[in-house]
């Protein structure tokens, strides 16, 4: 049995599909793990969906900050973005049953092997944060969307980027609102782990006092092997603990898949060329 961790698929199902057809992704034999940010930018948002729910037993997924978008938009609490293409979502017939789907997805995901623990999140854990401590975390926010009205209390608050530090005081909205822009918005923050949302560059880019949030010294999860999307000028990271999976896809680089077997050291990456659906800048 093959699993497979996919980067940002963004709504280029064709894309999933090419990269599930060239692996030879069997259902009763295989599974997928997607990072987060199924939809939004690409012109299949729907059948991305869809396709996740129907498998069910075969695929696993975490929400990033385009999912999240997704939930806010059809709650009513987010307008659309310039960039958004996600109508075809909001007007499907069971457009319910779609977000009560999303909603019960998780913000993380653990992958046992026999050689590690494989840890996968959108974006990026702070400094302060162990695995555990970040899938400890995780698991708070998931209760609070599986729960549709404190969802919706939670979706009107969640945006915003203060408190832009981690403190184990925090409560309430900005606990959820620190732990949320973490895991699906970091990039860059400070060696004390204060996070900066400016900044979309790539790693040797950082601005003026910040860095990589897996290159800051110390930070706890730095023997923790972790999976993770989000950065598409990053582009694929291939280290003992670390592996960055969004290739650009929508934009028109790759969709690029992390395939292991039973260990982290029998790590392959396959990858397939998409169409770009978007242009940047």
């Amino acid at each position: 049995m093959a699993k497979y961790v996919v980067g940002d698929v963004q709504g280029c199902d064709s894309a999933l599909h090419n990269l599930l057809e060239q692996v030879g992704f069997s259902a009763s034999r295989d599974h997928l793990y997607l990072v987060g940010d199924l939809v939004n930018r690409g012109p299949d948002s729907l059948a991305v969906l869809r396709r996740c729910m129907a498998g069910q037993g075969s695929i696993s997924v975490i929400l990033g900050n385009h999912d999240l978008h997704l939930l806010a938009r059809y709650y009513g609490f987010r307008k659309a973005g310039k960039r958004d293409t996600l109508e075809q979502v909001l007007h499907a017939p069971d457009v319910a049953d779609v977000m009560r789907w999303v909603r019960h997805q998780p913000l993380t995901l653990q992958i046992a092997l026999t050689d590690a623990s494989l840890l996968l999140v959108h974006a990026g854990l702070l400094p302060q944060w162990s695995a555990a401590k970040a899938c400890e975390l995780a698991a708070e926010v998931h209760q609070v969307l599986a729960d549709e009205e404190r969802c919706k209390v939670f979706l009107q608050h969640m945006y915003g980027n203060q408190p832009d530090v981690w403190r184990d005081d925090l409560g309430g909205m900005e606990r959820l609102r620190v732990i949320v822009n973490a895991l699906t918005r970091l990039r860059f923050c400070s060696a004390q782990g204060r996070m900066d949302f400016d900044s979309n560059e790539g790693a040797e880019q950082a601005p003026a006092g910040l860095m990589p949030w897996f290159e800051v010294p110390g930070r706890q999860s730095a023997q923790e092997a972790i999976a993770f999307g989000h950065w598409s000028t990053l582009g694929l990271q291939n280290r003992p603990h670390l592996i960055a999976l969004d290739t650009g896809c929508v934009w028109g680089g790759c969709l690029t898949a992390l395939r292991l077997e039973a260990s982290l050291a029998s790590r392959e990456f396959i990858q397939t060329h998409c169409e770009a659906a978007q242009t940047p800048g």
